[in-house]
């Protein structure tokens, strides 16, 4: 295929020429697809482009798209975490850095997360969860739940001792919803949060009579 035609001016036009180009796997067309990736304004595009890149070598793709992880783009950046988690060849893991995982821009520091606990090893899931345990009250409820889900995926409770802990009641909210989420997956995020702001709400003072 042309690869212009992932550039075409209808979405629908760029979203079925990922497909063939997922279908074809070409490696030829590994630059074109990364590249769109930086740019692809469609939420649909930008999935069917993943898809069609997690269909292609790895030696051919990863390389590409580590070098997007130095993108000034958050998109690039963004979109290349969300693949290579897809992908899940672990050879990645070092260059998911501390800076993407602390990302200023949050869906970049999301999709680092994500991209995080599929590729970590196993003897530095410890030090990840700290790491991002070390963000908790960041952002809104999208971002926290998102922190939250890769905090129970790595099933370390210690880490969420700091945050217990905190002065910041915004913290201390996230990381009891978070405890709830990592004990009893099934118990819902917001009920987790909803009982934390209760619990904010009495005070400092009461807040420690209340403590799970």
């Amino acid at each position: 295929m042309d690869p212009k035609q992932l550039s075409a001016a209808n979405s629908s036009a760029r979203l079925q020429a990922a497909l063939v180009a997922g279908t074809q796997a070409d490696p030829a067309l590994a630059g074109a697809l990364v590249a769109r990736c930086a740019v692809e304004p469609d939420f649909f595009v930008r999935d069917m482009l993943t898809w069609a890149l997690t269909r292609l070598p790895v030696g051919v793709t990863v390389p590409k798209l580590l070098g997007e992880l130095r993108s000034g783009v958050p998109q690039a950046r963004s979109q290349a975490l969300h693949t290579l988690s897809k992908i899940g060849d672990r050879s990645a893991w070092p260059s998911i850095t501390r800076a993407l995982l602390h990302d200023a821009d949050e869906e970049v520091a999301r999709s680092a997360w994500r991209a995080a606990v599929v590729l970590v090893p196993a003897d530095e899931r410890e030090e990840l969860a700290v790491d991002l345990a070390a963000q908790l009250g960041r952002g809104d409820r999208a971002m926290r739940l998102s922190l939250s889900r890769a905090l129970a995926e790595l099933g370390d409770e210690a880490a969420l001792g700091p945050g217990l802990a905190s002065l910041d009641p915004a913290v201390r909210a996230h990381a009891r919803a978070t405890r709830r989420l990592l004990r009893d997956p099934d118990a819902g995020f917001d009920l987790g949060v909803d009982e934390a702001k209760r619990i904010v709400a009495l005070g400092p003072e009461r807040a420690g009579e209340t403590a799970c």
